[in-house]
């Protein structure tokens, strides 16, 4: 990643978490645009980064150029960028529903594109990354670059494009169903007597711990249930109403509402 100066024009949540998790990062120069210049001044405040006042002229300095836009202001990004793109320059989007050859027509064909979806967890550098390599154009050598900048700061899964829409259903669109999980225990725990805020302590270091012991045990999911669930005990009662209403079912049919609402989406 050497000499590599990394643009980014839309500095909002996502695009800021990945420039703060790049921060400092060896031969990394960070650049940065965004429609309200507070925000990416804001920005400069907690990170080295240049500030650039438009779009065209941040394209022009950087080699890797990341679009947190919108979806649906990505191509007219790319094509008021266009004047800057070339062969050595690289195309980044991380909006969901933006096709490669929607991307590769805005920029018309001068700069290869790539997609990547990251997830929230990147805000605390903590995120999972689905990236497309598919653009013939993109060299072997820029496709390291963006995989090696990406891995620096959280998980890299390398898909081919016609994945991209089960893997935002699933890991993009996830955070959000774990917090909906999160907010229903909290408002049980109130239900049974808890105050709201050691409900909502209590239940973040739930979820958190679990978390860590399946990632640290490496044990499947189904047996560190079984290993919390005692013959005729109370953690099976609230399994067992748990499956008699079919909550597994509804958390897959949401999963799959997700990706059915992602391919509608595609252009």
């Amino acid at each position: 990643m050497s000499n590599t100066v990394l643009g980014c024009i839309g500095c909002g949540n996502m695009g800021g978490a990945i420039m703060r998790g790049l921060a400092g990062a060896e031969g990394v120069t960070l650049a940065g645009f965004n429609r309200s210049m507070a925000r990416v001044e804001a920005l400069r405040e907690e990170i080295d980064l240049e500030v650039f006042s438009d779009a065209l002229s941040l394209a022009e300095r950087a080699d890797i150029i990341i679009l947190g836009v919108k979806p649906d202001q990505i191509c007219d990004v790319i094509e008021a960028i266009r004047p800057a793109l070339n062969a050595d320059k690289v195309l980044v989007s991380i909006a969901a529903g933006v096709t490669l050859g929607a991307m590769r027509n805005a920029a018309d064909g001068l700069a290869p594109v790539v997609r990547v979806m990251p997830n929230t967890p990147a805000m605390v550098g903590r995120g999972i990354y689905g990236v497309c390599l598919d653009d013939p154009a993109l060299p072997a050598k820029a496709a390291q670059t963006v995989q090696d900048l990406f891995s620096s700061i959280g998980k890299v899964v390398v898909l081919p494009e016609e994945k991209f829409e089960a893997f935002t259903a699933v890991a993009g669109c996830g955070p959000a169903y774990v917090f909906h999980m999160i907010e229903a225990v909290i408002e049980a725990a109130v239900t049974v007597g808890f105050t709201r805020q050691d409900a909502t302590d209590m239940v973040k270091e739930l979820f958190s711990g679990s978390c860590a012991l399946a990632e640290q045990t490496n044990m499947h999911p189904s047996l560190l249930r079984e290993m919390v669930t005692s013959p005729a005990g109370t953690t099976i009662a609230g399994i067992n109403h748990l499956d008699r209403t079919a909550v597994r079912g509804h958390i897959i049919d949401a999963v799959l509402a997700a990706y059915e609402k992602g391919k509608a989406m595609r252009r």
